[in-house]
């Protein structure tokens, strides 16, 4: 077989090979840029004697002069092998270097072939054997009567046209990508400070354990737990930052490599998956202009099919695509003659900049102001059917032709597929193709789980397998448009690359989003976590899945483990050691049978004729009907790696067979949302996919271009920002409390890197947090209201220890600005909400998640709307009742009365008081400040707070003070006599 272990040449794509003294080729020993032998001399032949990556000269090597090499693969065990003879020509042309990557390509799956032949022979399955040896024989006769005329043709080229066509060696081999590595200048001093840092904490906990505060023993006790538990969650966020690292794409490269003036486009294909429930909820227009911006993007329009999934089955999102299919034909190729950004119709026009600049074309500013005219009919249309749409009439919608609309009932209704756009539809108003544009509803039933977005997702993989099978798919949510339209080729730059792209099951990019307020009040752009935390895990295995804006691998997403890695059990729980082993076994099974049918297609691929009934049974016979369903089409699309339609497919039925793949009855004894896909079980189903993809082995990469390649919008109100955290958080904890928890799951295969398995644990145990944090919070008006303290009376040690930590705390800030470029107002932000998320949000999550995972109790803390004022950010201004609001405003309010408190003891108390009080009050305003945002947004504009809100606020904290002031467990108790003989004492 062909060792994996070899890096594969950049130029030619096969494998570096070795040298005579049996080990890996090297060509240059600065950079070990991988070549092999036959590329490098073609090299020094061509006077190239630099390295392409570094510029380091080569060393002097002496050259046999071989006219051919022999390469001899091993196909079976009766050692029976194939001579591929390639010459060894400086003029070879293109053509015979593609048919070399292709013998390459034939080589690997023989060997795989090989592989399964002798397991089925200690196995014992002859009859499968005998198969696949009457098809290698029928292969052999077939590739004989083709061989001759494809001689004659190659000798019919001159060697002048082949000249002609031969590509650059200086393009084919330049990189399409680097990773860029911090400078030691900023990654020392920052590792050191967290070293450092990991120290001081060392010292400071045995100093707090080793100083007890007898006088406030509970208080001193709630605040070490406290702190310890803070420690840690520290440790879990800061470490996966160890090595960030920046990535740099050469879109130029891309092009010279994959798109040859004169040689059919060979970028791979592209489905864009958006996806959208309730159209009254998530506007017809943002969706409409989301699938605008990917209809337009710079991509080849073969290359691009947009599926949108409308999972509430509303005629409303149908006929608004209708209008947006129209208005594709002209919008379209107005972006690419003109290569305007964004190419989202309605945030294009919306830019405040000067239009004009680098537009030379004179037409420009005409067809500009009759596009921008057409837009605004087309706004108009779609607006009208919106308010159409308010009132569902009785006997519900019925469509042009007359009859009911198939989703007047969106819990029970058939599968629904219309192709607006493609290649056989409506071209644009040049004449030129449009992509792909295809609705998808699935079908819904009562009785069966459809697992929301989860689920959705899925079908659309399936939908797309069926109808284009693209390698690649990406995915965004309806708010989500194409901001850059060389996003993709940004993402292809990777996934394309030979060298980098074999283990990644996707490229994540940042989000950013549109409408937010400069100073960012409640943190929605999350600028600390895509700009810090993501650089840092790509520099271990590569970032989360995020949700939105990720190009996945489709072969990830059927579970498959990463080509470079052999198939070996699956990730199981360790917590169940008897049921370990079965499961072990069955996915052992279930793998060798998966490459057992991938060997069995790729013969059958390379036949002319062969005999179909003996195909679907061979599919059946394989159980990959168990795994992927009851769908020869999709389980023959689930083994071309490079994408594609089966040519056995009848384009006739491919719909049919798409509608069959989203019916509802389809998942069921499948592994689908278990082992393939989106993974059910969470609402956050992004994180805990791509938990499930890096557990096989796979990475991930961030990709960050200096435009940002998509845009999206953001709840910017108090209420709303709170209830998508709860949601979030809610599905972090549905996580903890599942099989996929990373505490425990996926330690049998050993792919998941350490760091990257604490950074998970993470995402999944920050909710928590919030116990320990409201009860730090509280623990200031405590103090102030009971007089005591959490820390006793410091001495020079202890000063320098708190000291220290402070510094520490403050170094590690800068230092992580320094590398990241984040300002220190988005890292304010980012310390702000985590407070007031932590003490709201989080903490109804744990209980919500406790009460739903323990007790099958559902909770919802909805969000009741209010109007928005007519501004930029009305929705800023605007207050919705949810009962998260109540523990921050209570805290506020305990906070502030304790402040109060505690200068009126002060006053009382002399000067001496004064000194303690200095702490204290210090305590209250870290809490107050960091609450502050929260309390400037409850008040809204002109103190439109709800009322419920602040009686509710006033009441518990009347409530917790009075009762704190009445049962006080820090006040020493005294005895009637005592007070009896003091009385008598001072003759009272």
């Amino acid at each position: 077989m062909v060792q994996s272990s070899v890096p594969l040449c950049n130029t030619c794509g096969e494998q570096v090979g070795l040298n005579d003294n049996g080990e890996v080729f090297v060509a240059c020993h600065e950079c070990n840029f991988p070549i092999c032998k036959d590329c490098f001399e073609h090299e020094i032949n061509e006077d190239h004697r630099v390295c392409m990556r570094c510029g380091t000269p080569y060393e002097e090597r002496t050259k046999e002069e071989d006219d051919f090499h022999e390469i001899k693969v091993h196909e079976n065990e009766d050692d029976d092998f194939h001579e591929i003879k390639v010459h060894e020509n400086q003029s070879a042309t293109p053509s015979e270097i593609s048919n070399s990557q292709d013998v390459g390509l034939h080589a690997r799956h023989v060997s795989t072939v090989s592989a399964v032949d002798s397991v089925n022979e200690e196995s014992g399955k002859s009859i499968w054997k005998n198969r696949v040896e009457s098809w290698k024989g029928k292969d052999k006769k077939n590739k004989k009567k083709k061989s001759a005329p494809k001689e004659e043709k190659e000798a019919s080229i001159p060697p002048e046209q082949q000249m002609e066509e031969t590509r650059p060696a200086e393009a084919a081999a330049a990189p399409l990508s680097v990773v860029i590595p911090m400078s030691k200048s900023k990654i020392a001093p920052y590792r050191t400070v967290i070293i450092m840092r990991l120290i001081i904490l060392g010292l400071f906990f045995h100093y707090r354990v080793t100083n007890p505060v007898e006088s406030a023993f509970p208080l001193w006790l709630t605040s070490i737990i406290c702190e310890i538990w803070f420690a840690f969650s520290w440790v879990l966020d800061q470490f996966p930052k160890w090595s960030p690292i920046n990535r740099q794409t050469f879109i130029d490269n891309l092009s010279a490599r994959f798109e040859r003036e004169g040689e059919p486009n060979e970028l791979a294909a592209v489905d864009f998956f958006v996806s959208t429930v309730d159209p009254l909820k998530e506007p017809p227009l943002i969706t409409a202009n989301t699938v605008l911006s990917i209809l337009a993007v710079d991509y080849p329009v073969d290359k691009v099919s947009c599926y949108v999934s409308d999972d509430g089955a509303a005629m409303l999102t149908f006929e608004s695509l209708v209008e947006t299919a129209d208005f594709a034909r002209k919008w379209v190729p107005f972006c690419k003659k003109f290569s305007i950004e964004p190419r989202a119709p309605e945030f294009y026009f919306s830019q405040k900049i000067d239009y004009l600049k680098d537009k030379v074309q004179p037409s420009f500013v005409k067809e500009r102001r009759a596009m921008k005219r057409d837009y605004e009919e087309y706004k108009v249309r779609v607006n009208a059917m919106v308010a159409k749409a308010q009132k569902t009439p009785e006997e519900g919608w019925t469509m042009q032709d007359g009859t009911p609309w198939p989703g007047n009932n969106s819990r029970d209704h058939p599968g629904m597929i219309q192709v607006f756009l493609g290649h056989t539809g409506a071209r644009d108003i040049e004449g030129n193709e449009l992509p792909r544009l295809v609705y998808v509803s699935r079908e819904k039933r009562p009785g069966y789980q459809h697992h929301k977005k989860a689920g959705a997702e899925n079908a659309l993989v399936r939908v797309s397998a069926v109808l284009t099978n693209a390698p690649f798919i990406l995915n965004l949510d309806c708010d989500h448009y194409v901001n850059n339209s060389k996003a993709v080729r940004e993402a292809m730059c990777f996934l394309m690359d030979p060298e980098v792209g074999r283990d990644v099951c996707y490229v994540q990019f940042p989000q950013r989003f549109d409408g937010i307020d400069r100073s960012d009040r409640y943190a929605n752009r999350n600028t600390v976590f895509f700009d810090v935390n993501m650089k840092g895990l790509d520099g271990i295995q590569g970032p989360v899945y995020v949700g939105t804006g990720c190009v996945f691998n489709r072969q990830a997403l059927y579970g498959y483990s990463p080509p470079s890695m052999p198939s070996v059990p699956r990730s199981s729980c360790c917590c169940f050691p008897s049921k370990k082993s079965t499961n072990d076994v069955s996915d052992f099974q279930r793998n060798a049978k998966r490459e057992e049918l991938e060997a069995a297609i790729f013969n059958l691929k390379e036949l002319d004729n062969y005999d179909e009934h003996e195909r679907s049974m061979l599919i059946s016979q394989m159980s990959f009907e168990k795994t992927f369903g009851l769908s020869t089409v999709f389980i023959e699309s689930t083994l071309m790696e490079n994408g594609g339609v089966p040519e056995s497919a009848d384009p006739s039925m491919l719909i049919k067979e798409a509608i069959h793949v989203i019916s509802c009855g389809y998942e069921e004894k499948t592994l689908w949302g278990k082992e393939i896909g989106w993974i059910y079980g969470s609402v956050t189903e992004d994180i805990l996919s791509g938990f499930k993809m890096q557990c096989r082995g796979w990475k991930s990469i961030y990709c960050m271009p200096l435009r940002p390649a998509f845009k999206g919008s953001a709840p910017i109100n108090l209420s709303d920002r709170l209830h998508q955290v709860l949601r979030w958080a809610l599905g972090s904890i549905e996580i903890f409390l599942s099989r996929h928890c990373p505490l425990w799951y996926g330690f049998s295969g050993g792919r998941l890197k350490w760091l990257q398995r604490m950074a998970y644990i993470n995402t999944i145990v920050y909710p928590f947090t919030s116990l320990p944090l409201i009860a730090y919070c509280s623990l200031p008006a405590i103090c102030l209201l009971t007089g005591k303290f959490i820390i006793p009376t410091l001495s020079n040690v202890a000063s320098v220890l708190f000291l220290g930590l402070f510094l520490s705390i403050i170094i590690t800030s800068v230092l992580e600005l320094r590398w990241s470029g984040v300002s220190i107002e988005d890292l304010w932000r980012n310390e702000q909400f985590w407070v007031i998320g932590g003490v709201s949000a989080h903490l109804f999550a744990v209980f919500q998640g406790l009460l739903k995972m323990l007790a099958g109790v559902d909770t919802n803390f909805t969000v009741t709307a209010k109007a928005a004022e007519d501004s930029e950010f009305g929705e800023l201004y605007l207050v919705k009742w949810t009962t998260l609001l109540i523990p921050p405003t209570t805290l506020i309010v305990v906070n502030m009365v304790g402040v109060v408190a505690g200068f009126s003891d002060a006053l009382n108390g002399g000067y001496e008081s004064w000194g303690p009080l200095f702490g204290k009050v210090f305590f209250a305003f870290w809490v107050i400040f960091h609450l502050y945002p929260f309390l400037k947004g409850l008040m809204g504009r002109q103190n439109r707070t709800p009322t419920i809100v602040i009686l509710w606020s006033v009441l518990l904290a009347s409530v917790f003070s009075l009762i704190w002031v009445k049962i006080n467990p820090f006040v020493n108790t005294v005895d009637s006599e005592t007070i009896a003989e003091t009385c008598i004492a001072i003759d009272c």
